[in-house]
């Protein structure tokens, strides 16, 4: 068997159209599959998010409990406080004493209202977290069954094709053995270029079956008798004879 560099012009185009005919297959068996590997990328990257969000719901809205939680204590003590201050305030003996036992009753009774205020936005920022936790969840859970449903989705199409598709790939890396690097690289590079992957077109009514520019003459008798790899003057993409195909 001929080595690369033995190649003439035209095995060379032949081995690049053979090439882009197995790399279209695969590209086919990749449409198939759409839009769905992305959307499970994505589907995951929201499903860690809400997980984080959910993580930090709960640990902000635990601390919002302790806090309640002392308010509440707060405020027991206090009271308890007012209820000895005024059972000795009925024993005292003299105005000074009197006074003093009155001055903590107050001080109680503001720490009663700064904690009844404390209590009062603790429990509705709780109600609040508690709320959004619970739409966050529901969410997630949501997401959850949506990704399971893609992977089964995507699980099912990889299935029915990855035989093929790696039978393909085989075919691929075994043809693009057979082209020098220089054009396999500038093949690699005009797919890469186009959505539709076509980097090797042939001539379909005197036009370039890539852009569908009209081709002159002479260059379609060039394209023909392969003495040359001509790429079109319009699109870049390597030309050959519709006979190849």
């Amino acid at each position: 068997m001929a080595t690369t560099k033995e190649l003439t012009i035209e095995e060379k185009l032949k081995a690049l159209y053979e090439l882009q005919k197995i790399d279209s297959k695969i590209d086919e068996i990749t449409t198939l599959r759409g839009e769905l590997p992305m959307e499970v990328s994505d589907l995951e990257d929201e499903i860690e998010g809400l997980a984080t969000r959910i993580a930090n719901l709960e640990q902000e809205t635990t601390e919002l409990k302790h806090r309640l939680a002392n308010s509440e204590l707060t405020r027991k003590n206090a009271t308890e406080h007012i209820e000895k201050y005024e059972k000795q305030r009925m024993n005292v003996k003299n105005n000074r004493e009197y006074e003093a036992l009155s001055k903590e009753i107050d001080l109680q009774q503001l720490e009663i209202q700064l904690a009844d205020k404390k209590i009062k936005d603790a429990t509705e920022e709780i109600k609040i977290k508690e709320k959004y936790l619970e739409e966050s969840k529901l969410r997630h859970e949501g997401k959850l069954q949506d990704l399971e449903k893609k992977k089964e989705e995507l699980k099912k199409i990889i299935k029915e094709t990855e035989l093929e598709e790696d039978d393909l790939r085989a075919k691929s890396a075994k043809a693009s053995k057979k082209i020098e690097e220089r054009l396999l690289n500038a093949y690699h590079r005009i797919r890469r270029t186009y959505k539709n992957g076509l980097a090797v077109v042939p001539i379909e009514r005197e036009s370039c079956g890539g852009c569908l520019v009209k081709v002159p003459p002479q260059r379609q008798v060039d394209i023909r008798q392969m003495k040359k790899i001509i790429v079109c003057e319009n699109c870049g993409r390597i030309l050959v004879d519709s006979s190849l195909g």
